[in-house]
């Protein structure tokens, strides 16, 4: 193996041999220099791992030495040494991108971390993390096992989606397939616990039953008006929990945390159902049956998203709540940017529910667009794009502004996507709906076992559009596919982000409610 190369700059280098030699012994390779100007002539003709600047160097100072090395090998970490402990220095150093700072006197531990934590960085979190996965990994199958209530699984989602995010992080990728395996089997029990238990959900007022849509704003949003403030409602459609914790941070750069849960998507998990359910207050089959007039059924051609904001003030006006609201659906950039240009004018509401359908938009590009799907191939990819699309959004600048305004902001989504891979055959007659994870009409055909099916749209709390309807789930991350044209509808739709069905992935998202760091 290839000894790493430092190069080290210091007046009093001399002084230094001890810490050379510790280093040297542990196999480093060290090359000194007296001055700021030899250091820049030995990086101008040799290549370092690492460099150690001593910042109080007569002629030319650390600080002017970095500036220069920067210009020639941006790319090598430095490390600042020095006597002085003055502010001005250390915000100089930090702004010109040191990796890390020390203080005169040094040990030779402390030299040994900083190169550690520089060059086996990468090595040492994967070690970690592997080895604190594999230490979980029979927690988690256990708790799989053993979960009874919604909250178990909601608690299993996170640790997995957790573990899934660390192991992003780590450079080999070792315990990634055994993370996917342990996702499958535990979306397979997820999936059985829904079959036992939604339906009770829904009809036994005295189930354990975790928030659902159509209680979400009743319940997280409604208690938060009339205080004096505007307060934003926001909805990404289509976000997940790993997609939420990798904006997350840039979120909490301007705002704290008061509460962060989750709560369960209503089936089908599709913005037809679901976020209509989360705007009405209401069930499909109670807003086809109250609400005739903004209730599009699958068996029309209109868009069943076009009402949200009638449905929102049905909903505020039931709950009689008398506040000033705005609503607003962004699918367009110059959307989300009137939005921005109009931003005082929603400072005088009382409620701003905003509905941003980018990260939607990117699942159903990344079906249709190769280019898509060859900038984010798998889940990882999958998530950075999300995080790369929001930090450059103007959501993220509308976030700022309502950090500035002093108001607060609820944040959440309709439902989740699953990334499908396994195709499961059905048929039906041309009436039967087109999504790929739940299907809804007369007379379907398919095996049944690996779906959930409903067969009285009732109990459901679905329409039913005639005698024989019932609708039929996707589970874990199988697809329904029909026999004509199989292998080219196979080959089109496997690999995919899709949603209607049940997973964890779809069903359990989160809500976080978020208050400004200014105030």
């Amino acid at each position: 193996m290839q000894k790493s190369k430092i190069l080290w700059a210091d007046d009093e280098i001399d002084l230094l041999k001890p810490h050379i030699l510790f280093l040297t012994q542990r196999g480093y390779e060290i090359v000194t220099v007296n001055s700021g100007l030899d250091a820049i002539d030995m990086v101008e003709e040799h290549n370092f791992d690492v460099i150690f600047l001593d910042e109080m160097m007569p002629g030319m100072t650390g600080l002017e030495t970095l500036q220069q090395i920067k210009k020639l090998k941006p790319q090598i970490p430095v490390v600042m040494i020095t006597k002085s402990e003055e502010e001005h220095i250390m915000d100089d150093a930090i702004g010109g991108q040191i990796a890390d700072y020390l203080i005169k006197p040094i040990n030779p531990n402390q030299i040994l971390l900083s190169v550690k934590k520089i060059l086996q960085n990468k090595q040492l979190i994967s070690e970690k993390t592997n080895l604190s996965y594999r230490q979980d990994f029979m927690n988690i199958s256990t708790a799989c096992d053993e979960a009874s209530n919604y909250q178990d699984w909601t608690d299993i989602y996170k640790r997995l989606t957790y573990w899934e995010l660390e192991i992003d992080k780590t450079e080999n990728k070792s315990m990634q397939e055994v993370l996917d395996t342990q996702k499958t089997e535990a979306n397979s029990s997820f999936a059985k616990f829904i079959k036992n238990n939604y339906l009770d959900w829904l009809n036994d007022a005295k189930s354990d039953a975790p928030i659902l849509s159509h209680k979400l704003m009743k319940t997280k949003v409604f208690p938060n008006l009339n205080t004096g403030k505007p307060l934003f409602f926001v909805v990404i459609d289509n976000l997940r929990l790993d997609q939420w914790e990798v904006i997350r941070p840039l979120i909490t750069d301007y705002f704290n945390i008061k509460d962060e849960s989750c709560y369960f998507s209503i089936l089908p998990t599709t913005t037809a159902y679901a976020r209509n359910a989360l705007f009405s207050g209401l069930m499909p089959s109670e807003m086809a049956r109250f609400h005739p007039e903004l209730w599009e059924g699958e068996d029309t051609e209109e868009g069943k998203n076009n009402k949200e904001e009638e449905f929102l003030s049905e909903n505020l006006h039931k709950n009689r709540l008398n506040v000033k609201f705005s609503y607003h659906k962004v699918l367009q950039a110059y959307q989300g940017k009137a939005v921005l240009d109009h931003f005082q004018n929603l400072l005088n509401n009382d409620l701003n529910v905003l509905v941003y359908n980018f990260v939607d938009m990117m699942s159903h590009a990344r079906t249709d667009m190769k280019m898509i799907r060859e900038l984010a191939p798998n889940e990882s990819a999958y998530r950075s794009l999300t995080k790369s699309w929001f930090e450059h959004s103007t959501l993220f600048e509308l976030f700022k502004k309502i950090n500035d305004a002093h108001a607060e902001v609820i944040v959440t989504t309709d439902h989740g996507t699953k990334r499908v891979n396994r195709p499961y055959k059905i048929v039906g007659d041309k009436t039967v709906t087109t999504n790929l994870r739940y299907k809804q009409g007369k007379n379907l055909n398919y095996e049944s076992g690996k779906v959930f099916e409903v067969l009285k749209p009732e109990e459901a709390k679905l329409p039913k559009f005639n005698v024989s309807t019932s609708y039929v789930f996707a589970v874990e991350d199988y697809f329904f596919a029909y026999p004509n044209n199989y292998n080219y509808y196979v080959n089109y739709y496997k690999d995919t982000f899709q949603h209607g069905g049940v997973s964890l992935e779809e069903i359990i998202v989160p809500i976080v409610h978020l208050v400004p760091k200014n105030i």
